[in-house]
């Protein structure tokens, strides 16, 4: 890859951190800074204390391990204030890139002492049914405040950077998330699980109403399966809608709860090996989860979402009901030449479409044009000039947007 044009000093800020066992951005996070100390620049992460031995270093990141208020709507927030201390009292980067726009708040606070910032916006968050009346009220206002606010915001699904164009009238950066492509994955692991390979279906999701565990579940019951459905995943705050999962899943013998898995090489083994990967997010942009599975070479079926037909392509199954799920689940298991088929499509599309060195380029390219002078909004901080020269519009109207994927949808 072409060398950059300077060294700089990159803050990544507002989530768990590093390194990444948790969701989509710690991972991302992980894959994109380690590819950008590999190219020369600085990255300082900002990781939330989790009672575990404190790295100051992870592949050749810098770690800043803060306190958050362990609270379902305060624990981001509270860890994002923190971060946003240290780097504008202590670490002053060149650039800072917020991830949530739940943290838009703090994005002032980093463009007062002259530290250009992106945003990146995640999904809409105010449509998941896990937060009440009042917190859907705050992600919408921090929608708002972000486009405002930030000197630029990414988008990682067309469905996405559509929405904040209608919207709000903003363009965004469209830069999607990278995956592995897996081939001869091991089975040590999963022999220890007691499953086979080929032998089972997979759910991998937090216990979220919007990720639709539970319609999965109704429609594996209402299916003539003959293959075991492997559901991991959990939710620390979903207490209700949690045990209405363990009561589906309890049901039916031909239901398996593995809980959270934090091993990294069993869950790629899971991926790996599974007859179907049943994906019920609605509600996020591209879904790492998704993007694990298609790197995998497994078939998805997945909920019936822009977003997700998106990642797809033309290889998409989808649902949006248990008798639907049902129906294809039973297909996938008389055909199942067809099903592996599906799944090897399915990752020469990841490989071709979802590749993480691409993926921080385009970060990497966001960067420099942020500190150079970059803004949406045509001056940030007394900084009026676009390196973008071939492109004078680009004050007012913001960037085009970065393809990584193809022009399919």
């Amino acid at each position: 890859m072409k060398v950059p044009p300077r060294r700089l000093r990159i803050a990544l800020l507002g989530t768990r951190g590093v390194p990444a066992t948790y969701g989509g951005f710690e991972t991302a996070i992980e894959e994109i800074g380690r590819r950008l100390v590999e190219r020369g620049h600085e990255v300082t992460v900002y990781c939330r204390r989790n009672g575990k031995p404190e790295l100051s270093e992870h592949l050749g990141m810098k770690l800043v391990f803060l306190p958050a208020l362990h609270h379902r709507v305060l624990e981001t927030l509270s860890h994002t204030a923190c971060s946003v201390l240290h780097a504008t009292l202590h670490s002053r980067p060149d650039v800072a890139f917020v991830f949530n726009a739940a943290n838009a708040p703090f994005v002032p606070l980093l463009r007062a002492r002259g530290i250009p910032t992106a945003v990146h916006v995640d999904g809409l968050e105010w449509k998941r049914d896990k937060w009440g009346g009042m917190a859907r009220r705050y992600y919408r206002w921090a929608e708002q405040f972000s486009v405002l606010q930030a000197d630029a915001l990414i988008a990682d699904a067309q469905g996405i950077a559509d929405y904040y164009q209608q919207e709000f009238d903003i363009p965004t950066e469209l830069i999607t998330y990278g995956t592995h492509i897996l081939t001869d994955t091991a089975l040590d692991k999963l022999a220890t699980q007691g499953l086979e390979s080929g032998k089972f279906h997979l759910v991998v999701a937090r216990f979220e109403p919007e990720n639709h565990v539970d319609v999965i579940i109704r429609g594996f019951l209402a299916s003539q399966a003959a293959l075991p459905l492997v559901v991991v995943g959990s939710a620390p705050y979903a207490l209700e809608h949690t045990r209405q999962i363990k009561e589906l899943a309890g049901s039916d013998a031909r239901v398996r709860l593995m809980g959270a898995v934090w091993d990294q090489e069993l869950l790629d083994q899971l991926y790996a090996h599974a007859a179907t990967y049943l994906h019920g997010h609605s509600v996020g942009g591209t879904n790492p989860s998704l993007l694990r599975a298609m790197g995998a070479g497994t078939a998805a079926i997945a909920w019936d979402v822009v977003f997700n037909r998106e990642v797809l392509g033309a290889a998409s199954t989808c649902f949006r009901d248990p008798a639907t799920l049902a129906n294809l689940i039973e297909a996938a298991e008389r055909s199942p030449e067809n099903t592996q088929t599906v799944g090897r499509d399915l990752q020469s599309r990841a490989r071709e479409l979802y590749d993480w060195d691409k993926v921080t380029l385009a970060y990497e390219a966001l960067a420099v044009r942020l500190q150079a002078g970059y803004s949406t909004h045509g001056m940030s901080q007394g900084r009026t000039t676009d390196p973008a020269g071939d492109r004078p519009e680009a004050l007012q109207r913001g960037p085009s947007p970065i393809h990584i994927r193809g022009s399919e949808s």
